[in-house]
């Protein structure tokens, strides 16, 4: 069966996440205006730092930190950082951002919501929709005025 939009860059999401460089998490962020990627990224440490996955440490991983929490410990920038910095400011305006998530340690789904400071990124890049697979599978489609909440 063909999939829909959504589900379709959801995919190329995922596709983009194997890039990724954390040990614990892969995650993929496109950026997409009139069915048109103008933008990809993936998590991993900034440009000309170690990979996580290059020195096998993963601060958070070996403190046992949960999910969302204590982010100054991890080296990563975001997938959906890397996808706005690598991006055309005037592109992005009115414009979706798609992403996808997997669990290193067993390969399940990742919850791919934004944390509070992608989401006052995407905010600030006047992306207009986001959508992502939650733990369960489940495809989220977040409105505007859904972002910040």
């Amino acid at each position: 069966m063909r999939p829909d939009w959504d589900e379709y860059f959801l995919d190329i999401a995922k596709a983009v996440g194997q890039r990724a460089t954390c040990l614990r998490r892969k995650y993929g962020a496109i950026i997409v205006k009139d069915k048109i990627i103008i933008s990809t990224g993936y998590n991993g440490s900034p440009r000309g730092e170690v990979n996580c996955i290059d020195s096998g440490i993963c601060e958070r991983e070996r403190l046992k930190v949960p999910k969302g929490e204590r982010y100054e410990l991890c080296v990563a920038v975001h997938a959906e950082q890397n996808a706005i910095i690598n991006a055309d400011p005037l592109k992005m305006e009115g414009a979706t951002i798609y992403i996808a998530g997997v669990n290193v340690a067993d390969n399940s789904t990742a919850s791919g919501e934004p944390c509070k400071l992608c989401r006052r990124m995407i905010q600030n890049a006047k992306i207009a929709r986001v959508v992502y697979q939650n733990a369960d599978g489940e495809l989220m489609r977040l409105k505007p005025s859904e972002i910040m909440n």
